[in-house]
């Protein structure tokens, strides 16, 4: 299938638009939900966001046994909020026991079904699935003590921040386009790692991050790595949102733009830890 016909499958409106939105509304939610109800509402939030992964992932990505792994998806995406939110001091060890029994499930799930088509890209899909559910229930820890709150309020906004930037940039001038038929370009990648620097520069106040240098490095690495991922989404939307050549019809735009929106703020929950331990 040729690039152009990749590219016209889905509108540049229609791919950043709706991921823009979809990326604000998924950080409001982890911002508002704790400030309402503390531990509570941070979970409710991160839970929230899983399982819309999970359903969004499967019918996206075409993974085969559309129950069953919803299904594992679902059950890994619990366990992992629940080794970082039962014990008094939970540490992200706890879920190496989550990825390694989720993997079991998924092969056991993938290997039982009837017939076992795509049975490697099923597979490939629910391993990322299970290490993108565990890198969301991160943020459980993002903000659980009372120093980290601040931290973890300009961390979310500066992954926010960052992803709209991008979305918008890349609907206006997508140029110097990074792959051909993927609407994204060099200059709103560089220019949502300066919103995230921004946004934590502007916030290091809140964040209790003494070093300006310090702060602009923390938002600079959040937006970056938000930018990747988002456009590695942006792959895979333009991927799925092509007809499929067996006349089935493509995903909606809603699970399409859902993917776009979460997928970074999942790889930012493991990278906003670490930056806390050494800046």
């Amino acid at each position: 299938m040729s690039s152009l016909a990749l590219e016209s499958a889905l509108p540049a409106r229609a791919h950043h638009l709706p991921a823009a939105g979809c990326a604000a509304g998924a950080v409001a939610l982890l911002v508002v939900l704790p400030e309402l109800l503390g531990d509570l509402g941070r979970l409710a939030a991160v839970i929230v966001l899983q399982l819309g992964l999970v359903l969004v992932w499967v019918l996206v990505t075409g993974i085969q046994g559309f129950a069953g792994s919803l299904t594992v998806g679902a059950a890994a995406a619990v366990a992992a909020d629940l080794v970082l939110v039962l014990p008094a001091r939970p540490a992200m060890g706890g879920l190496l026991a989550v990825f390694g029994v989720g993997f079991l499930a998924a092969v056991l799930q993938q290997m039982l079904r009837r017939p076992r088509h795509d049975l490697v890209a099923s597979l490939a899909g629910a391993a990322l699935l299970l290490a993108v559910t565990g890198a969301l229930a991160t943020l459980l820890l993002l903000g659980r003590t009372d120093a980290g709150h601040g931290r973890a309020l300009v961390a979310l906004l500066a992954v926010g921040t960052a992803l709209v930037v991008g979305h918008l940039v890349d609907l206006v001038l997508p140029r110097p386009q990074l792959a051909d038929g993927v609407p994204c370009g060099l200059l709103g990648l560089v220019l949502a790692v300066v919103a995230g620097a921004a946004v934590a520069f502007l916030g290091r106040d809140i964040s209790g991050t003494v070093d300006p240098l310090a702060a602009v490095i923390y938002g600079a690495v959040l937006g970056g790595v938000a930018a990747i991922v988002s456009l590695v989404g942006s792959y895979l939307v333009v991927e799925a949102a092509a007809e499929p050549p067996d006349g089935d019809q493509p995903p909606p735009v809603w699970a399409l733009a859902l993917v776009q929106g979460v997928l970074p703020l999942a790889a930012c929950g493991p990278v906003a830890l670490a930056l806390q331990s050494v800046l």
